[in-house]
């Protein structure tokens, strides 16, 4: 789990900017829904790609970056009996 440990962590930080609570492990299911939104959206084609400014080998880093957060996700909830709600960009 240290991709999905990791993931929040730098979420939090990004969050903490805004005033939002941090997100905190044993994450409870409205904490899944919104990493799983927040995952979803970063897989979004204009955001991986940071509309066209950064090299493809930076995106497809990305994107292996999040799928593998998006995998450990998945396992987390399935550990925990918490649903994972659809990512669409997956």
């Amino acid at each position: 789990m240290q991709a999905l440990t990791q993931f929040v962590e730098d979420n939090n930080r990004w969050t903490s900017i805004f005033g939002d609570a941090p997100i905190t492990f044993p994450l409870s299911q409205q904490d899944v829904d919104q990493l799983t939104r927040t995952i979803d959206a970063k897989l979004s084609p204009e955001n991986l790609h940071c509309d066209g400014e950064i090299p493809a080998s930076e995106a497809n880093r990305r994107y292996r970056v999040l799928t593998k957060v998006a995998g450990e996700l998945s396992k987390y909830c399935e550990q925990n009996s918490l649903t994972q709600p659809t990512m669409y960009e997956l």
